[in-house]
C-alpha cells in the first residue's frame, strides 16, 4: 500500500473538494478520486462522505487517518535519522588531544597513513600536557589522546588505548664547528648541562630509569626545567645544554645537522605511542575509527627510527 495515499486523504479532509485537494498535488480530478478509492479498498469501507459538498470524512475514514498520519510522522523521523547518521562521517569533526612533543611531527605524519588507509575524516587537534589530554578526554571534551607510553608504565587511567605507532628519547645537544658533540661524558667528574622535563611530568618520568640505570643521573646538572619538548628543542639547538628528545621531534635538526646524537645507543628510551579513548563519549564516527585501529594494531602505520 502507497502510505502516500493518507496525505491525499488528510488534503481531501482539508479543502472538501476533490479538484481543489487534486490540484495542490498535479493531479486530475479522476486521478486523484482513484488514490482515494485505492485507500477505502485496501481498508476495507467507505472513508469519504460523498453525499454532500463540501465533502467529509466518515468515522472510520477519521480513524484511519489519523493512524495513518502518526505512523507517517514516525516513518519520517525515523528516515531523518538514518539520513542523519549516514551523513555523520561527512560533518562529524573528530577531535584529539596530544603532548606537544608529539602534536609537532608525528601527529601529521600518522594521520595523513590514517587517512590513506581508513579515508578522510574531519579533525581537529588539541596539543596540550598529558594530564590536561587526560582530563578532557574523561570530560568528553575530546574524542581521543595520542600520547606517549614507556614500555614499563602504564599511566593511572580508566581509559582504553591502542597502539598506534613507536618513537624514542635520545640525548642530543648543538654540535661544534667539526660536527662532533658540544658537550660529552668522557670525565665523570664533569657535570654536564641537562635541559630536563622535570620529574613531576609523565615523559621525564620515563627517562629517569634510564638515568639511573646507566649512572648518568650524578653526571647532569639541571640548567632549564620545562615539561614541552619543543621548549627544550630550542634550548638544546642554542647550545644550553643536553636534553633527550623525541626522534621525531629532533629529525630534521639532525638531519640539518642543528643537532648531533650525544652518548651511548643504550641511552635511548623506547616509547609506544598509544591513542586512548573514553568508552562512555562514543558515536557512530569514533567507533567505526576505533574499531579499524583495533585491527592493525599489530602493525602501527608510523614508526619514527
Amino acid at each position: 500500500m502507497d502510505i502516500s495515499l493518507f496525505r491525499d486523504l488528510d488534503r481531501l479532509k482539508q479543502t472538501g473538494n476533490f479538484s481543489r485537494a487534486a490540484m495542490q498535488v498535479n493531479l486530475s480530478q479522476p486521478a486523484f478520486s482513484r488514490r482515494i478509492k485505492a485507500l477505502e479498498t485496501w481498508v476495507g469501507t467507505t472513508l469519504v462522505d460523498r453525499s454532500r459538498q463540501p465533502v467529509s470524512l466518515t468515522e472510520s475514514g477519521a480513524q484511519i487517518l489519523e493512524a495513518g498520519m502518526q505512523a507517517l510522522s514516525r516513518i519520517e523521523s525515523e528516515r531523518n535519522q538514518i539520513r542523519e547518521a549516514q551523513l555523520l562521517p561527512d560533518r562529524y569533526v573528530t577531535t584529539f588531544a596530544a603532548q606537544h612533543s608529539i602534536s609537532w611531527r608525528f601527529y601529521p605524519a600518522w594521520l595523513q597513513a590514517f587517512e590513506d588507509a581508513y579515508g578522510p575524516v574531519l579533525s581537529s587537534l588539541r596539543a596540550d600536557d598529558l594530564p590536561n589530554c587526560l582530563r578532557v578526554l574523561k570530560k568528553g571534551e575530546v574524542d581521543f589522546v595520542i600520547a606517549y607510553q614507556h614500555r614499563s608504565i602504564e599511566y593511572d587511567s580508566s581509559a582504553e588505548s591502542i597502539l598506534i605507532g613507536s618513537d624514542k628519547l635520545i640525548p642530543v645537544c648543538k654540535p661544534k664547528m667539526d660536527g662532533t658533540p658540544m658537550f660529552d661524558f668522557d670525565n665523570p667528574d664533569v657535570e654536564t648541562p641537562f635541559l630536563e622535563y622535570g620529574d613531576s611530568t609523565p615523559i621525564g618520568a620515563q627517562l629517569k630509569p634510564i638515568l639511573l640505570s646507566q649512572g648518568l643521573t650524578h653526571r647532569l646538572r639541571t640548567v632549564y626545567e620545562n615539561s614541552m619538548g619543543g621548549a627544550l628543542r630550542i634550548r638544546a639547538r642554542s647550545g644550553d645544554g643536553v636534553a633527550w628528545l623525541s626522534q621525531s621531534l629532533v629529525q630534521p635538526d639532525l638531519e640539518n645537522k642543528l643537532l648531533v646524537r650525544i652518548g651511548d645507543p643504550d641511552w635511548d628510551v623506547e616509547l609506544d605511542i598509544r591513542l586512548y579513548r573514553n568508552a562512555n563519549n562514543l558515536n557512530q564516527v569514533t567507533r567505526s575509527i576505533w574499531s579499524f585501529l583495533k585491527g592493525r594494531q599489530a602493525e602501527p602505520m608510523v614508526t619514527m627510527d
